[in-house]
């Protein structure tokens, strides 16, 4: 993959089995559990065998290593498994490393997976309270001195200047709340099923670090996820429709950190997604006229509307209005904001359930979906498709 040509994945591989635990927010059981209960139902979905699993990837963050649950899930001998950096910036790369492993015929069947207790166990919104040195922690001696301590307080610090630069209020954010909650009430295994709300809702919900409220931030959630990736010759002899990896890529823009590059320049935009953007349509020959379903990382509302305006949907500043019109279907699960917090994971998942017409929420003649992972981050991005 190159920032400036064309890369020869696209159509090599595909997601061919999806696999989750039920989304809580006390699992009651260990990570490495619902983990190897993630891939065991993604297994089972594709209708495969541990057995015929060879390689596995997960998120740096993620506290059972590949090798344990290849181990625990009687899943045999592995010649490839990875690792992606970055927290939910990894997710789509998940896929792209598994894509990639596959077309170089270094395995045959990968396995990528996230579990976590993130609402009994570490919760990430309870800030930084402890880390070791390194290079890339050294960034956020800038930030935490003054009370940026939290994942909701980084991002503040670029809603209000989005605000501000466009001439906006809150409320524009609330339409991204608002849309999903909506789809969030009809899906049954959203936490949130049947519990919708309004801009009045969103308007009335407490501040958490202004100009983000409650219903801007993402909730906390226990869970696995899990995903299998074959070739696409394979996948056509499996008993669920694939869906085709079109394009995948990854992004680190200039002078990137990790949610605080408040001295890179523009604050109102995500130059990383920006950088995934412009390699997705390369390759895969789309545009956003295309993109049936968009499945865009959703932890903070602010970063929804941005996205949008990077991958060219609509014009900078002009996110809220396109949400508010459903100009395009968005987040057809509930998003992180309303299904679950999965680090991204849970949206692939979404993603091919459109593209198989299995969805909860089916938008019709689904044929290619965009999926998109963490922001403020170097991060991720997938382009599917229905296999032609």
């Amino acid at each position: 993959m190159s920032v400036r040509t064309k890369d020869a994945l696209g159509q090599r591989a595909a997601i061919v089995g999806i696999g989750a635990t039920e989304f809580s927010k006390d699992s009651g059981r260990s990570e490495l559990r619902l983990a190897v209960e993630a891939v065991r139902a993604a297994l089972d979905d594709a209708g495969l065998r541990p057995a015929d699993v060879d390689g596995m990837v997960t998120f740096t963050m993620d506290t059972s290593p590949e090798i344990t649950v290849a181990q625990a899930a009687g899943i045999g001998e592995l010649s490839f498994f990875s690792r992606i950096h970055y927290g939910g910036g990894a997710a789509c790369a998940t896929v792209q490393q598994a894509a990639l492993a596959v077309a170089a015929g270094v395995a045959e069947v990968v396995v990528c997976y996230r579990a976590f207790n993130e609402r009994s166990g570490r919760r990430f919104g309870s800030g930084v309270q402890h880390r070791e040195p390194t290079a890339e922690g050294a960034a956020l001696g800038w930030s935490l001195p003054f009370g940026l301590l939290t994942p909701a307080s980084w991002v503040a610090m670029a809603a209000q200047r989005y605000l501000h630069t466009y001439g906006l209020t809150t409320e524009a954010f609330g339409h991204v709340a608002v849309v999903d909650r909506a789809y969030a009430a009809t899906n049954p295994a959203a936490y949130f099923h049947g519990r919708p709300v309004t801009l009045a809702d969103h308007a009335a919900s407490r501040w958490i670090a202004e100009p983000l409220r409650l219903l801007d931030c993402c909730q906390e959630t226990d869970g696995g996820q899990a995903l299998v990736v074959t070739s696409v010759e394979r996948a056509r002899d499996l008993p669920r429709p694939p869906a085709v990896i079109a394009a995948a890529a990854q992004g680190a823009g200039r002078g990137q950190e990790q949610m605080t590059g408040f001295y890179r320049g523009d604050l109102t935009g995500l130059p990383e997604m920006g950088v995934v953007a412009r390699q997705l349509w390369r390759t895969s020959g789309m545009g956003p006229t295309d993109i049936d379903v968009g499945i865009l990382y959703d932890h903070f509302t602010p970063f929804v509307l941005m996205q949008l305006e990077e991958f060219g949907f609509c014009e900078p500043g002009a996110g809220a209005d396109f949400v508010a019109a459903r100009s395009l279907p968005l987040n057809t699960h509930g998003g992180q904001l309303g299904e679950a917090y999965l680090h991204g994971m849970n949206g692939i998942a979404e993603a091919v359930r459109q593209l198989r017409g299995t969805a909860v929420n089916q938008i019709p003649g689904t044929a290619r979906a965009l999926v998109t992972a963490g922001t403020g981050v170097p991060t991720s991005g997938l382009v599917l498709t229905v296999d032609r």
